[in-house]
């Protein structure tokens, strides 16, 4: 019988979103700087922003490493979060008809149909678990789900 298997953003994933956070708080503690030099402003404002800017990064530093999984599959369904355009963020097993696996503007991905036409595609190379790993584990949460059990 499976337990419950969560899925997280892989480490090469958060360690982009991390580079972009820095170049983001960079370039406003550099913005930030040359206007209290043009403006003659007193240092305290190029201080305070710097500050604010560590305070920031550590937020999201420490938000992208211990963010909630984005899938979740247990014995009754599955959940999707954080996925722009992943289309059912949530079913029952028995609501799925059929899994595929695609390749969605050249990302490989698996796509859960459900039986009234919807249908929730999740991008493997995000998840922290080598596709053929999830796809399996997946299979095995389906099939449980559907009251199927192994041949002995």
């Amino acid at each position: 019988m499976p337990t419950t298997s969560s899925y997280r953003l892989a480490a090469r994933v958060r360690l982009r979103l991390l580079g972009t956070v820095l170049t983001v708080l960079g370039g406003t503690v550099v913005l930030v700087g040359l206007l209290v030099a043009l403006l003659d402003l007193p240092s305290v404002v190029f201080t305070t922003a710097l500050l604010l800017g560590v305070a920031l990064l550590l937020v999201s530093g420490l938000g992208l490493m211990r963010a909630r999984p984005l899938v979740t599959l247990d014995e009754v369904g599955y959940r999707v979060r954080y996925l722009r355009g992943a289309g059912e963020v949530a079913a029952r097993w028995r609501e799925v008809q059929d899994v595929v696996t695609t390749t969605v503007h050249g990302d490989d991905c698996v796509v859960l149909r459900l039986r009234d036409g919807r249908s929730t595609t999740v991008p493997v190379a995000v998840l922290d678990a080598p596709r053929e790993d999830f796809v399996r584990d997946l299979g095995e949460h389906l099939h449980h789900g559907h009251g199927y059990r192994p041949v002995p």
